[in-house]
């Protein structure tokens, strides 16, 4: 096996592919869509934590909480996507995010896996069924479809 080739083997490609760019997703339920949001902005995932509710304003955002002396705003994502609200249950959960030194919090259903995606599977939505903070989907098999959160647009908006 000549140097080369073995360099090749160890990146688990060959000479005629091309190296595949993956990426780590966090999986989260909202209104029974699959969402995945990129670990790289992912902080931790925290499930018991009383939000101070906050006066005027938009329903969406649900209040603030104080972690380690840091106060981090939280928005209930199913309502920010123009969702029905449900009752809080032992799933429910909240996504502790850093976009660009911004700390936010999203309120989600339930949290599923971390799992790792080929970018170059990820296609853009239909132009029809398009939703702002929605970036991208993919097919997960069987009739499962993941569709990826922007989060530059989740603090744009915020």
């Amino acid at each position: 096996m000549s140097a080369d080739t073995h360099k090749n083997t160890e990146v688990g490609i060959s000479e005629n592919e091309a190296p595949v760019s993956t990426e780590r997703f966090l999986t989260f339920t909202c209104d029974g869509l699959n969402i995945g949001v990129s670990t790289n902005y992912v902080i931790e995932i925290i499930t018991d934590h009383s939000i101070t509710m906050l006066p005027l304003v938009p329903d969406y955002l649900k209040g603030i909480i104080s972690m380690r002396g840091e106060i981090i705003p939280i928005i209930d994502i199913r309502l920010r996507m123009g969702k029905l609200p449900i009752e809080y249950t032992s799933t429910t959960c909240i996504i502790i995010l850093d976009i660009n030194d911004v700390k936010i919090g999203i309120l989600v259903d339930a949290v599923q896996q971390v799992m790792d995606v080929d970018q170059s599977l990820i296609s853009p939505v239909p132009v029809e069924n398009q939703q702002e903070l929605i970036r991208g989907m993919v097919s997960s098999g069987g009739n499962s479809v993941i569709l990826f959160l922007d989060c530059e647009k989740l603090i744009e908006a915020y």
